[in-house]
């Protein structure tokens, strides 16, 4: 079955006008689930990532699966204040106002080969802080990877024109 059949879809979530793309049904399916981080470890097995980084919160449940396979570390780039130790910030523009990812100073280290995860893509604006952070630590990001991308609303551009490769196991029309 392709993954894009297990992603529900929730019309006017969280406001009208928007179509949530919910992977908690793809979770939830073990097969789904299994071929999922499968896919990315594929991808991934010869690139020497060294840690992989998965933003707050579905990129931690997809990004710690990859770790895990991979053999190596996971560290959570999250939500202002969620983070116990010496943390650095990145703030990132909403529709609506602004938001803020930290993550902590000593997670990656110095040339470290990063795999950044996350379950979607959409303007690109928590990706960008989250490479931000990263590199900002002296980290480098390998790659960014998404289980969806919403190409309309331009994210995978953004992350681009930053020079970072973007790689999304399907995507979606519309918001």
């Amino acid at each position: 079955m392709p993954l894009k059949s297990l992603i529900r879809t929730i019309p006017h979530y969280p406001k009208h006008g928007v179509m949530f793309r919910d992977i908690t049904t793809l979770l939830r399916d073990a097969d789904g689930f299994n071929s999922t981080i499968s896919q990315f470890v594929d991808r991934y097995r010869d690139e020497n990532i060294e840690t992989v980084a998965g933003i707050e919160a579905r990129g931690f449940i997809i990004g710690a699966a990859i770790a895990s396979q991979l053999g190596t570390g996971f560290v959570p780039i999250r939500k202002t204040n969620k983070l116990p130790g010496e943390r650095i910030g990145q703030e990132y523009a909403l529709e609506y106002g602004v938001d803020r990812l930290e993550l902590h100073t000593d997670a990656i280290s110095a040339g470290q080969r990063v795999l950044l995860v996350d379950d979607l893509i959409a303007t690109g604006g928590t990706a960008e802080a989250s490479i931000k952070l990263i590199e900002q630590v002296g980290g480098r990001v390998v790659e960014a990877c998404f289980v969806i991308d919403l190409p309309e609303l331009g994210g995978r551009r953004r992350i681009e024109a930053m020079g970072h490769g973007v790689f999304s196991l399907c995507e979606f029309e519309g918001e």
